[in-house]
């Protein structure tokens, strides 16, 4: 049996960190050389943290990258492990990139060839497009590199190398995170590796990035396309496995499909000979999966936690109003930061029900946070009294409302500013895709938490909190009572909306498939509904450009996911 043993290093980089990235780096080099990995994989750009972005545009900060990419090739020397590192090449233009190093060399560099340029994805704005096939030689074993979207073809990259012979590809990524991603893409994997009867070994970024959120999940599949190892998600890890190059070589022999296509000519460069020195077998580790809802709730508590850290915030202040929506935001800070770090203000006023206030009250003691209580009920009546000149004569309207909420709003900027601690703010999908928030009220903030979160999600999220707590973190009282702004008498959500049961599936189908108003009313809704819903996401645009970063979990989230102009006279409606 001929085994290469590789190890994929799902580090949580930092965009920008490149000492701090370079040295994470060398690190998990050091710890693979003591497992005597032949290989050790890092995300794609784990150098640069990814996406970088506008950064990329920078001829220092591409200088800069490459010089550290000259400390990792260093430290490589006098090991027999071979490090592929994702970094920014620069040769006549700016290359998305993977550098083959070891023993003191940058043996080789392949160029990403297939730039997605779709949803939150940029990269024909940044990078040419590589070519050729290219495979190195390491331990005794060809191998192919490629990078995140060259894997998602059946035909390209992938294929091409298999067909000059690659026995092993390696994939290095930085995919973003979105419920039911993982099992999308291990499917995927499954079928390249036995479509190409190659063993495959992919290596995906960890850890949040402004709005995004990677999930590592870093896995190996066989020729046959069965798993032999998985690591867990949305942690750093470095996956070893010891994969079985001789069952490639015998698979090839028994499965003709390959014989059908014709073979290609490929550069290989020698890396390494196979070593003769013996070393104990590593025990390859299949993490369980997660479901939906617990991935969720991880992936936000990720997003949360590096957002706060690599903006350089240390604490963080939520508007505790008593509903579902700063309450889930309140606990996935918590979960994300430490008690100690988390502030919660209630700030009730005449229309706040006593209910809201102690459902807040018990919230906090439920967490172990600070709570104070700001009323606004003064600052009310102030703002009212300087306004009445110019409202005489005019009923009160949503404006007498919007008004409670934008001074809760000035209320939590002062207390960010004076405590320089960021405002989480708490509206979920449904309300930002309707405009169903206050812009400069309770959209104030410096991270939207549940922005993707659609309501029944939101739901499903606290009775999950409390099922893995084992105990009631999210008040009950809080799960059980109807949802209100609580911004004028006997107000509750489906006065202004509708049922959040037929309100968020017709947001699915609109906002994320973008399905017309024929295809959502054949599919069981109400053409009066469905107008309405359409109606109010169309005009709400103007509002969701000024938000906060909202974190994504879902496949279409407002933002990069859905650009549509705020100035737009088609309707479709």
């Amino acid at each position: 049996m001929r085994e290469l043993r590789c190890a994929l290093a799902q580090i949580n980089a930092t965009v920008g960190d490149l000492e701090g990235n370079a040295g994470r780096i060398v690190e998990q080099i050091e710890a693979a050389e003591g497992l005597g990995a032949d290989i050790v994989a890092f995300p794609e750009l784990a150098l640069t943290g990814y996406p970088p972005e506008d950064l990329v545009l920078r001829r220092g900060f591409v200088e800069d990258n490459l010089a550290a990419l000259e400390r990792v090739r260093e430290a490589t020397r006098g090991r027999h492990v071979t490090a592929i590192v994702g970094f920014v090449d620069y040769a006549h233009d700016v290359f998305n990139a993977a550098g083959v190093l070891r023993d003191g060399e940058l043996c080789g560099v392949y160029h990403k060839q297939y730039l997605p340029n779709y949803g939150v994805f940029d990269e024909a704005r940044y990078f040419r497009p590589g070519g050729g096939v290219q495979l190195f030689e390491i331990a005794g074993a060809k191998v192919g590199v490629t990078i995140c979207e060259d894997i998602w073809y059946s035909s390209g990259p992938m294929q091409d190398q298999c067909l000059a012979g690659a026995e092993l590809i390696v994939n290095i990524n930085g995919s973003p995170f979105h419920a039911g991603k993982s099992r999308q893409r291990e499917q995927m994997l499954a079928t390249r590796a036995l479509d190409n009867l190659v063993a495959t070994a992919y290596c995906n970024l960890v850890g949040g990035q402004d709005h995004l959120i990677f999930d590592g999940g870093s896995a190996v599949f066989g020729p046959g396309g069965q798993l032999r190892a998985r690591a867990e998600l949305f942690e750093e890890q470095q996956l070893c496995v010891d994969v079985d190059i001789e069952e490639v070589r015998q698979v090839r022999l028994h499965d003709p499909r390959l014989r059908r296509l014709p073979q290609l000519e490929g550069r290989l460069t020698a890396v390494s000979e196979a070593s003769d020195v013996g070393r104990e077998p590593v025990a390859a580790s299949i993490a369980a999966p997660v479901e939906d809802v617990a991935q969720v709730y991880e992936a936000l508590v990720l997003g949360t936690r590096d957002y706060v850290q690599k903006t350089g915030f240390e604490n963080v202040i939520i508007a505790l109003s008593g509903g579902i929506d700063s309450t889930i935001t309140a606990v996935l800070a918590v979960e994300a930061l430490g008690a100690e770090q988390v502030r919660g203000v209630s700030m009730p006023s005449r229309y706040s029900s006593e209910g809201s206030v102690s459902d807040a009250r018990a919230l906090a003691e439920n967490l172990g946070i600070q709570l104070d209580i700001l009323p606004i009920e003064d600052s009310m009546q102030a703002m009212l009294g300087a306004l009445a000149p110019l409202f005489e004569g005019l009923d009160p309207d949503v404006t007498e409302e919007n008004l409670q909420a934008r001074i809760r709003g000035v209320l939590m900027m002062a207390l960010s500013n004076k405590l320089g601690a960021l405002v989480l703010t708490t509206s979920n999908k449904s309300e930002s895709a309707t405009g169903y928030t206050t812009l400069y009220g309770d959209m104030t903030g410096g991270l939207a938490v549940i922005q993707d979160v659609p309501k029944l999600l939101v739901y499903e999220l606290s009775r999950y909190a409390n099922e893995r707590a084992g105990r009631e973190v999210v008040p009950i009282s809080v799960l059980e009572k109807p949802p209100s702004a609580e911004l004028r008498p006997d107000q509750f959500d489906e006065q202004s909306l509708m049922p959040y049961e037929r309100l968020d599936p017709i947001l699915q189908a609109f906002v994320e498939e973008d399905r017309s108003l024929e295809e959502i009313v054949a599919a069981g809704f109400a053409e009066a509904d469905v107008k309405r819903v359409m109606s109010l996401v169309t005009g709400a645009e103007y509002k969701r450009r000024q938000a906060a970063p909202g974190l994504r979990i879902t496949p279409r989230s407002f933002g990069r996911d859905r650009r549509f102009p705020i100035a737009n006279r088609y309707r479709g409606f």
